[in-house]
């Protein structure tokens, strides 16, 4: 008898035999007004129009530049460690914050979906907006107990979104923090472990515990976390970037123990034609899902080109049922 998408979905995850390869989880999200880093009134956002500007829940002066992707932060409130004295943080529990939380969860038609929510800009991509990221970077070795001070209170809203997500009884969740550029990571494993990782765990014991999904995002490359990843709980990581990474190295340090997401490159997707979408397509399924734990989708998002995007999930479709079929070498 066929499974039905969300048990589908799990097997994927969990390595336990599912029927097809699928583009992601299929979820019924729910966020607090911030998370896309709109202002308290829901303005702003990334789907505003060309030269908006605005501040969002924290203070963070944004403008809108190009069509189809996120605006540029242009404002970091505490980009001197003085700030800190009179920066109001915001308040979880606030309810223009969290109420909607609770509005769209009551929209949730149960079923074939995940319940899912979003803790956006983790801890360390928040940072970088709140400080500048080269501030942050002098910071992390002239003010230490500054950056800790403000990764801590970061990771206080974080979990205090947590809990209300948890309330409301989420079943998978999204986190991000890019830590890799194209060539390798963007901060030191040192400096990931002594300063972000305390705070991931706060974050990731408290999904765990309540056996919640964990989606996480990090561009670049990134194979020197994903042994921390994997010891934090991830559960899926993408976008595990094509050009960035081995993937074959990647794969077979995660096989049986971290799902991936992503995989198909975006130059690929965006460029074409179709039949070299479809190449890289089939090729990632086997390269990356013939034994389970992958979600096979674009390693970045882009508006892509009329069509391009349609040929890759026409792919997944068609070549995604196992067993997965080893394509032909060209």
């Amino acid at each position: 008898m066929p499974v039905n998408a969300r048990e589908n979905a799990v097997r994927c995850i969990r390595f336990d035999s599912p029927e097809r390869i699928v583009t992601g989880l299929p979820t019924h999200p729910v966020w607090y007004v911030g998370c896309n880093h709109e202002a308290h009134d829901g303005g702003g956002g990334h789907d505003c129009p060309v030269g908006t500007r605005w501040t969002d829940i924290w203070g963070v002066g944004w403008q809108k530049e190009q069509p189809g992707v996120m605006a540029f932060p242009r404002h970091a409130p505490l980009a001197e460690p003085a700030a800190l004295k009179t920066y109001r943080w915001p308040d979880p529990d606030d309810d223009r914050i969290c109420g909607q939380i609770h509005e769209q969860a009551r929209q949730f038609p149960g079923g074939d979906v995940f319940l899912a929510g979003s803790n956006r800009d983790t801890v360390w991509e928040k940072a970088y907006m709140l400080v500048g990221m080269e501030n942050l970077m002098v910071y992390f070795h002239t003010e230490p107990n500054f950056v800790r001070e403000v990764f801590r209170r970061i990771m206080d809203f974080q979990v205090g979104i947590a809990r209300h997500y948890l309330d409301v009884g989420i079943e998978a969740v999204a986190m991000s923090d890019d830590l890799g550029t194209q060539a390798g990571p963007l901060l030191g494993p040192a400096t990931v472990e002594q300063f972000l990782v305390p705070q991931y765990r706060r974050l990731f014991d408290l999904y765990k515990a309540a056996g919640v999904i964990v989606n996480f995002h990090s561009c670049g490359r990134i194979d020197a976390f994903v042994e921390t990843f994997m010891a934090l709980g991830v559960d899926i990581l993408n976008p595990v970037q094509a050009t960035a990474n081995d993937l074959d190295a990647i794969r077979a340090a995660t096989a049986g123990r971290m799902a991936l997401q992503g995989g198909v490159g975006t130059a690929t997707i965006y460029d074409g034609p179709v039949e070299r979408i479809v190449a890289e397509t089939r090729q990632r399924l086997w390269q990356l899902g013939r034994d389970g734990g992958y979600l096979c989708c674009p390693d970045q998002g882009l508006p892509f080109p009329p069509g391009h995007l349609e040929a890759l999930h026409d792919a997944v479709e068609q070549y995604g049922k196992y067993p997965i079929e080893k394509p032909s070498e060209t």
